[in-house]
């Protein structure tokens, strides 16, 4: 026997020792291979019972796709409740901001009211209109009789008597301001009552024949020509015209008074002051 004969009868004895070994321990394991069940597996499954009370797939599908509409059950309707007064009471935003408005609404009401009323007044014949004075010789009759001035409440103003020989100086300073020359010319000029400093309202002093402030002290000689202290022009004048010898008043046309050192009547003071340096009145 040749050795190539023996090696081939080994190697197939070999190969049929080892199918041999695989098929034996591939039965002595519980799984066969993947997907593979073991006996005890099948065991248990010819055991259990499969219950048939259970819906199939079809039966989900076929109530899954029903439109029958199912109806809710009534429910019965809550009785009305009113809110809480407190829970619907104002905000502090809201509170503020009603009462901002309203101050708001208020103080432009009392300002557009004061404002026609001043408009109104001054249209019916009052301060801010034209005044009629009376008759010019009256009027210079009224200076005189008080010394040197003559109040006019319903104007606010003084009226003094302006000097004819000091008319060639006047000119040069009030010909451009016609309604006043022209009072000028006829012997008087208006004298708004408020003092240029502070509006303080500026009395007559008697002793002195001058104007005297008893606020801050600035005096005014009697056609209102500052003569001293803080105020920074002369007294304010208004516009006159005189009609069939009767003299009117312009209080709605104020002219400023003149500049500081206008002296055109040189008149000193004729006796006290009545307002001292410190600004009190005697």
């Amino acid at each position: 026997m040749s050795t190539g004969f023996v090696i081939a009868i080994v190697v197939v004895a070999a190969v049929i020792f080892g199918a041999i070994v695989v098929l034996t321990t591939s039965r002595s394991t519980d799984v066969r291979g993947a997907g593979a069940l073991s006996r005890e597996t099948k065991s248990r499954d010819r055991k259990a019972t499969i219950s048939t009370g259970a819906p199939t797939g079809r039966e989900v599908e076929a109530a899954a796709r029903s439109t029958e509409v199912v109806k809710a059950a009534p429910v019965a309707v809550e009785p009305f409740v009113a809110p809480d007064e407190e829970t619907l009471g104002v905000s502090r935003r809201m509170f503020f901001n009603r009462t901002i408005f309203t101050l708001m609404a208020a103080s432009l009401g009392a300002f557009g009211a004061s404002l026609v009323g001043f408009l109104w007044h001054g249209s019916s014949g009052g301060f801010g209109s034209k005044i009629s004075a009376g008759k010019l010789e009256d009027v210079i009759q009224s200076i005189r009789a008080n010394k040197g001035f003559y109040y006019m409440a319903e104007a606010r103003a003084w009226v003094t008597e302006y000097p004819k020989d000091a008319l060639g100086k006047g000119r040069a300073i009030y010909s451009k301001q016609t309604a006043v020359f022209a009072g000028m010319e006829s012997g008087v000029i208006a004298l708004y009552q408020k003092c240029p400093h502070l509006g303080c309202r500026v009395p007559e002093c008697k002793s002195s024949q001058w104007f005297e402030c008893p606020c801050h002290g600035s005096q005014y000689n009697r056609v209102g020509e500052k003569k001293g202290g803080p105020a920074p022009r002369g007294m304010d004048r208004f516009g006159v015209s005189i009609s069939n010898g009767v003299l009117t008043i312009d209080t709605g046309s104020v002219f400023a008074g003149p500049a500081i050192g206008t002296n055109t009547t040189g008149q000193e003071a004729e006796g006290p002051h009545c307002v001292g340096a410190a600004g009190g009145h005697h």
